[in-house]
Formats: C-alpha cells, structure tokens, sequence
C-alpha cells in the first residue's frame, strides 16, 4: 500500500475507536452499560442491526462468493422481513414489559432456572465461535498486504476492539456502529464505481450487467425445490425465516440491539427499519462482485487469488507443474475475453440466434477456465493438504489493492476493518452481558451492585475477547467465511428458536420437556449434518421442528400431576 493509503487506514481506525471510547465514557450503571440507559432510537437501533450482522465478512466474502457462484446467496435473506414484521409484533412487547437484560431471563419465567442457563449456554457457546471468525476476517487483509503472521494480526485486531468495546460498553458499539456501516457502504460504493469504470470504455453498464446474467452470475432467484441446495427460494423463504427469527429473536447480540430503544415503536421501528433495507443492502453487496466478476472478463485475473497459497506452491516439487496450469489459464482467458466481446457484438445487432450460440460458446471456454482451475486446486491441496484450497475470500481484497487507486485502497479497507470492528464488539457486549445477567447475577453473586456488575462486564468483555482470538487462530483454510459463519450458527439456531416458541405459544409445556426438546433437536441437527446431504438452511428447520415437536411429545408422556391433598382439606 501506498502513504495515502496507510493514512486514510490508520486515521479512520483512529477516529471510530475514540469516538467509541469516548461516546461510552463514564458508564457506571449496568442500564446504561449494557443497554445504553434504554435510550436509543429507531434509526441507530436499524443501523447497529444491520452493522451488527454486516462484518467484514459480509464485505470481504460475499463479493468473492458472488464472483465464484454467482449471485444466489440473496435467497438466504427471503425471509428476513417476514421475520422482522413477526418480531416486531410479538417478541419486542414481551421484552420491554418484563424489563430484561437479556432474552434469556424471560426464559426463567417460563420455564425455570435450567432451561434460562441452557439456553444461554448454547448462545455462549455459537457465539463465542463466531466471534473469532469476525476477528479472523480482517486479519486476512493484512496478512496479505504486509506478509504478516496471521496469528499477530488476530491478536492486534481483537485487542482494538476489546479495547472500546470493554471502555464503552453499549452505548459506544450503537454509535460507532451507525459511522463504521456508513463508512463500509460507502468504500463497496466507491469499489463497484471503479470496477465499472474500469471497463473497456465501449463497454456499457447495461451490457456488463447482461454479459454477467449470460455467465450465470446473476441467478438472484431459483424456484427448484432441493434439499441438497442451500440457495433457492424455498430454502430462503423456509430456512431463512427460521434463522432470521432466530437470530434477531433470541441471539442476545441482537436483541440487545433493540432492547436499548426507548421505546416498543423505537425498537419496532429499528427492526421493520433493517427489514425494509437488508435485502437490498446484500443485493448490492452481491452485485459488486458480480460486476468485479465482469471486470476480469477484460483483465486477466490470477489461476488462483490466494498469494499465500501461490508462494507456497511456486516453492514446491510442484512449481512447473503449476506455470504450466497458469500459462493454460492465460491462453484459455483470450479465448473467453473474444468469446465476451462476440456476445457483446450480438447483443448489440440483436440477432438471438447469435445471442444464443455465442452464449453457448462462451460457457464452453469459461467452463475449461472452471477445469484448469480445479486441477490447480488439486495440486494445491497435495502440495499442503492442511492449506487453505479456496480463494473466495481474496478475490475482493485482491482486485482492491490491484486495481484501486490511492487513498481508495485505504478507504475500502478501512470499511472492510470498520465492518469487523462493528460484528466483534457486538459479538463481545453481548457474550459480556449474557455471562454477568444469566451466569454470574444468577449463580455466582445474587446480591452483586451494579458498579461492581459493570467492572465484572468489562473484565468479561476482555475474556470473551481472548476466547474469540483463540478461535480466530483455529479458524485459517475453512473456505468461504460467509458459509461458514452461517452453518456455525445453524447447528444451534433452529433448537434456540425452538424453545422461545414453546415458551411462547404452548403454555402447557414445561422446562423438562422443552429441555428433552431441545436435546432432540440438537441430535437432529447433527445427524443431518454429518450423515446427510442437507443443505445447512435446512438444518435450521431440522431443529425447529424436531424440538418443539419433541418437547409436545415429551409433555404427553409425563405422568399427570398428582393433586395436593393439604390443598384439597
């Protein structure tokens, strides 16, 4: 990177980790700690929502998953809005009459003492992973701009952001989250104004757009039924509802969100708020990779986009076998860019029997590009079978440091770092806050005060911090974040979802039973995982169902209670 680069870099990073140091000073009441004094409104409740679920792994690889399979991934948000209407009306009017820190507590009403704890270790136990992959994210960028160890940025990157998020508290994740998603927005802006600038100059938006549908790149919507698929409409309408449901329903890093809203409508409007702007917001992502997809239909892209991986295999027994692929791949790409500019020039006269041949002709060159690619990716999984055999996750970041210009470069990446700042320290308040409300107040100390709540939060935040670098150093070769991040949390989300809609609506039921529930659908769950071929959407339906029809099931089959005879006389 150049000077301006590093500049606009270290001073963005600057400017949002003061601000939230100093946005969250002097929190001494656990309310105003954890909960920002229950005084936000609706729009910075949307905006740290969405900046909540938008990490640098959204910006770092959607854009790659887009280019790599098009941009279907849109599906999983189907059924986001539907979720958030159905929230908004029943979940955020519970929450804010009983006055709860966390989702969790509402559980103990219902249920008991256990299934609040279980719950919350489930929670603990997602989220704790989870967070190490929103740390690990951003540590890719600058493992690959400088050579670092990746191990060193893991630790540099989460002790920025425990540094705030320990300071501050909540109040200082909600504000610095609505500058570190404007920031993010705006440099994926500003990247996907560059890529189509970056087009031959006879090459227009509309035909780029229309070159990317013809290569399967803008598949936004597919009508099959497959269980063995992860994106299609029913998977995003089905799954999709269950996960968002989950998520923003009983995974406390979200409903802390909008429990600080002052009010039920300014949390309803923070919610309806991110249902209204998510889906589009992950088009968009979606489509700048779609469009840095189009871009390397002109300029010659690397065999593969991982230079870690490419070192290690130009170093090898391996090297000549690997020129050889990429001297294949470089005669392949003229091929395919005449292929592109024949399309174009078909398009152009409007004759669809020249459409549909040299669309026929270019899926033939790009589906040998496709097989040159899989036998390097072969000898890189020979070569070190423990490295990371996807690139999904550096196609972005390499066309931003390539292709960019300077102070943009800086500036993308400062949205990407602000993206994985916003996710972690969410991810941290809310392991903090679920650890001290339904662990420590619950069973360690009854009688604690709220200052010495607050000191233990902040001591929590940093050892939930530790966690999450920990799991950051086991995360490396797990291809693409953005799938991986959403099947983590699918083992757990559907069996959470489970048990807040037996609490909600089957009174009748007790806590043995929606435990013996849960357990069945976390069985479930990863039996489907492991033993079949169902796609992770489904395995949140998989658990849903397994659990709230194993705790009526469990609830039939217990003895009836015995009437009390000293109540009888």
């Amino acid at each position: 990177m150049r000077s301006l680069d590093w500049f606009v870099l270290i001073s963005t990073l600057a400017a949002i980790v003061s601000y939230g140091l100093w946005k969250g000073r002097k929190q001494k009441s656990l309310d105003h700690y954890l909960l920002a004094g229950r005084k936000l409104q609706g729009p910075t409740i949307a905006l740290s929502i969405m900046a909540t679920q938008a990490s640098a792994i959204t910006f770092l690889s959607m854009p790659g998953q887009a280019y790599a399979d098009g941009m279907r991934f849109v599906q999983f948000y189907l059924g986001l809005p539907i979720a958030m209407v159905l929230l908004a009306a029943i979940a955020v009017p519970i929450y804010h009459r009983l006055g709860v820190f966390t989702a969790y507590e509402y559980l103990e009403t219902r249920f008991g003492p256990g299934t609040r704890t279980l719950t919350a270790s489930l929670f603990l136990m997602q989220r704790g992973l989870s967070t190490g992959i929103t740390i690990y994210a951003p540590a890719l960028i600058v493992s690959l701009i400088l050579g670092w160890n990746i191990h060193i940025t893991n630790l540099v990157i989460g002790t920025l952001v425990i540094l705030y998020t320990a300071s501050g508290g909540t109040k200082a994740v909600s504000w610095t989250h609505v500058h570190q998603l404007m920031i993010a927005l705006g440099g994926m802006a500003i990247a996907l104004a560059i890529a189509l600038h970056s087009l031959p100059p006879d090459v227009t938006f509309g035909e780029a757009v229309r070159v990317a549908g013809k290569m399967g790149r803008l598949n936004v919507v597919d009508f099959s039924f497959n269980l063995k698929t992860p994106y299609n409409f029913w998977s995003g309408i089905i799954g999709g509802l269950l996960v968002a449901l989950s998520y923003f329903g009983t995974d406390q890093s979200q409903v802390q969100r909008y429990l600080t809203g002052e009010s039920v409508e300014q949390s309803r409007m923070g919610l309806l708020l991110n249902g209204l702007i998510k889906v589009p917001m992950q088009f968009f992502i979606l489509f700048v990779g779609a469009m840095v997809f189009v871009f390397y239909q002109f300029v010659a892209p690397p065999l593969f986009f991982n230079t870690a991986e490419r070192a290690k295999i130009g170093a090898s027994r391996y090297a000549t076998d690997y020129a050889r692929l990429e001297d294949r791949q470089r005669e392949q790409f003229v091929v395919k860019r005449d292929r592109v500019r024949e399309l174009i020039g078909a398009l152009r006269a409007k004759d669809q029997a020249k459409v549909a041949a040299a669309t026929a002709a270019l899926r033939q060159a790009q589906s040998a590009e496709e097989a040159t690619k899989k036998e390097a990716v072969s000898l890189i999984r020979r070569n070190d079978p423990r490295g990371d055999s996807s690139d999904t996750n550096y196609i972005f970041l390499s066309f931003v440091i390539r292709y960019l210009p300077a102070g943009v470069v800086g500036l993308v990446l400062a949205a990407i770092f602000c993206a994985a700042m916003s996710a972690t320290a969410s991810g941290l308040n809310a392991l903090a806050s679920t650890t001290v409300i339904d662990i420590y107040r619950r069973f360690v100390h009854r009688d604690a005060t709220d200052h010495g709540s607050v000191r233990v939060a902040r001591l929590l935040t940093i050892g939930w911090g530790i966690v999450g670098i920990i799991a950051a150093e086991l995360i490396g070769g797990s291809g693409s974040l953005i799938e991986w991040v959403n099947k983590l949390g699918s083992y757990f989300y559907g069996t959470i979802l489970a048990i807040f809609i037996v609490a909600f609506f089957f009174k009748e039921v007790g806590g043995f039973a929606v435990c013996a529930g849960a357990a069945l659908g976390e069985i479930a769950v990863t039996c489907a995982a492991l033993f079949t071929d169902t796609a992770w959407l489904w395995w949140n339906v998989i658990g849903c169902v397994v659990g709230v029809g194993g705790a009526l099931l469990v609830e039939k089959m217990l003895p009836a209670p015995q009437p009390d005879p000293v109540a009888e006389t």
